[in-house]
């Protein structure tokens, strides 16, 4: 009783959305239950189904406390989506190494016939979102469809952008993670669902996290709406066996400091700014309190 009274005091002072990490971070440890990862070699700690909330609204932007989080490359990754980069060189021009790993260092990818060469990723991500191949020949640009259509308010109840095409999955280096981003207004407020397969909880939540809510901070912005809620889904979560020791033992010790806030060149106002002359230099953040940066394994 005692715990329980002081973990819900806890709770309350720190608010929920600053710890709705930590509580996801917490259950896995507790409740997962261990998978083999057939690509990797490796067990994860697993459960099914998590749902995250930022308040990109209130500007309380989900920046990780706990330990040291890298926002820049996060948003320098979501900068390479919305450009519809297709090589690791671009995304390191941008700020961000992120993908050099799986361009270059995945032996299936490596022997796959459909790469380019040294820093090709292949149709992930945001080729998918700028140029998703049509059946008929041609391509669709997803993005700039949902861009034109929220600019002039409207909001036909399909305002996807998918990723996730199983017909090219042969001609990448990986399948999306988050593979799915919602759009929708009510009234001159926007929002935005974002779906997740799959999350490596101690590496790459921090980062999903920050472009989820840069993502909706970001569309708001150049198409002159409020931004609202972000509402994040996870299927599959989980922490690699060789994460757990790190995660269970030093970081879930840690407390949490309040959430900092994003902040976003006013002068960008439209797709074009972004595809053209933005770089990180336009995004800061303010009042980043943070603990001792934690060097997780990472999974190729």
């Amino acid at each position: 009783m005692g715990f329980t009274h002081q973990y819900n005091q806890k709770n309350q002072s720190k608010g929920s959305k600053v710890r709705q990490y930590l509580d996801l971070c917490q259950r896995i440890v507790q409740h997962g239950e261990w998978i083999e990862n057939e690509r990797t070699g490796k067990r994860c700690l697993t459960v099914i189904n998590a749902d995250l909330t930022y308040d990109v609204a209130n500007h309380q932007f989900p920046l990780v406390t706990t330990r040291k989080s890298y926002w820049k490359a996060a948003v320098a990754e979501l900068l390479g989506y919305i450009r519809g980069y297709d090589n690791a060189e671009d995304f390191r021009k941008l700020g961000t190494k992120t993908w050099d790993a799986n361009a270059n260092q995945n032996e299936a990818w490596l022997k796959n016939a459909y790469r380019k060469g040294p820093d090709d990723m292949g149709r992930v991500y945001g080729v998918q979102g700028r140029a998703w191949a049509k059946p008929d020949g041609g391509h669709i640009d997803q993005l700039r469809k949902i861009i034109e259509d929220l600019a002039r308010g409207v909001d036909d109840r399909g305002e996807i952008l998918n990723f996730y095409n199983p017909g090219e999955f042969h001609m990448g280096c990986l399948r999306p993670c988050m593979y799915s981003h919602h759009f929708s207004l009510l009234g001159d407020t926007l929002y935005l669902n974002s779906t997740q397969r799959s999350c490596d909880v101690p590496l790459g939540l921090n980062f999903n996290m920050v472009q989820v809510y840069a993502f909706l901070a970001i569309v708001a912005q150049i198409t002159g709406k409020k931004a609202g809620q972000a509402y994040h889904k996870i299927v599959n979560a989980h922490i690699y066996e060789d994460q757990l020791e790190l995660m269970r033992d030093v970081q879930l010790k840690r407390e949490p400091f309040k959430a900092p806030s994003f902040h976003i060149n006013p002068d960008i106002k439209s797709l074009e700014d972004l595809e053209t002359w933005v770089t990180l230099d336009d995004f800061s953040v303010e009042g980043y309190e943070h603990h001792e940066p934690i060097q997780y394994p990472f999974s190729v």
